[in-house]
């Protein structure tokens, strides 16, 4: 990545940060440009600690932890015990309706399934809800071919 192109792509992130009410240090810049560039889908803090292996894995864990709370990740219980998290690519993150997750029971990767939304589900009079996860759980098409 040449300078110019590096610099408009930290203007870029700064802007994603401010506009999530987080301050940009360098550190951010740098994981929310990891997260935007060199992820696909759902990821794991170890994931990340391999794209930077120069950054502490508690500051990788504040910073996940904050974008998360800022809705700019969101976090996934896939049931398999491991905090995983996907980019959130809504234009308004404050009405984040989530989607559908498929997720292996063999060899645990989760997938997000962006187009899907959750379907709506009818809840009680004065029920108002924080969160909502949906997971599919199978067996991925890679599981399968290994059976055969």
């Amino acid at each position: 990545m040449d300078a110019f192109t590096e610099s408009l792509a930290n203007d870029t992130i700064e802007q994603i940060l401010e506009n999530a009410g987080i301050r940009s240090t360098a550190l951010r810049i740098l994981v929310m440009r990891t997260l935007w560039t060199q992820t696909e889908g759902v990821f794991t803090l170890q994931d990340i600690a391999e794209m930077l292996p120069s950054m502490d894995h508690s500051t990788l864990f504040r910073a996940l932890t904050l974008f998360a709370e800022k809705q700019l990740l969101h976090h996934i219980d896939d049931g398999s015990g491991m905090q995983k998290y996907c980019v959130c690519h809504c234009a308004d993150h404050q009405h984040h309706q989530g989607h559908v997750h498929l997720t292996c029971t063999r060899c645990h990767q989760t997938l997000c399934m962006e187009n899907v939304p959750i379907p709506a589900v009818p809840l009680p009079q004065g029920f108002i809800p924080n969160e909502a996860e949906y997971i599919i759980k199978g067996i991925c098409s890679r599981c399968q071919r290994k059976e055969s």
